[in-house]
């Protein structure tokens, strides 16, 4: 989780790909709606939110059920959001890739063809609020490389090498 431009969606595929796990961009749920309102400069309101988080949350439900593990980048600024992802679950962990705003205003002017303009990088870090302690989340600096940063994270989650191998093995 992190703003526009933290680098979830790079992060959340290189870790997916380091640990033999599945990755889903948790843009692909927002309805068209929301793309057209980002789009066109204007942020999304938590009414907007709302069923975009329900959808994340529906599949992330369906991975647990059915006994599958999988990286899914998402913004999940606040949380209100969060506690709709997690509801609860001691399965799904969250992992705030944490940078400044001008780190992140400087990677924004760089990327291109994306439906998120800079411009919106002020209310992403209004909307900001870090995850608390009791949400047991993995804070990483992405003021790294996206290497350090995936092994960063899979240190703080106590993978292994071992435990890696396992998951490639009973991979479907």
């Amino acid at each position: 989780m992190g703003v526009s431009g933290s680098g979830k969606t790079t992060i959340a595929d290189k870790l997916a790909e380091r640990i033999g796990w599945r990755c889903e961009d948790g843009d692909k749920f927002h309805p068209a709606s929301n793309i057209a309102k980002m789009s066109a400069g204007h942020p999304l309101t938590d009414e907007d939110r709302w069923p975009w988080l329900q959808a994340i949350a529906n599949e992330i439900d369906r991975i647990c059920k059915a006994g599958e593990r999988t990286v899914i980048a998402c913004s999940a600024l606040k949380r209100a959001y969060r506690d709709i992802l997690v509801h609860g679950r001691d399965d799904v962990r969250i992992i705030y890739l944490k940078g400044t705003q001008q780190l992140i205003a400087d990677r924004l002017a760089k990327r291109k063809g994306h439906f998120m303009p800079a411009g919106l990088l002020d209310s992403q870090f209004k909307t900001l609020e870090p995850p608390a302690r009791d949400e047991n989340p993995v804070t990483v600096s992405i003021d790294a490389s996206v290497d350090a940063i995936v092994d960063d994270i899979v240190r703080q989650l106590g993978i292994s090498q071992a435990d890696n191998s396992a998951t490639r093995r009973n991979r479907p």
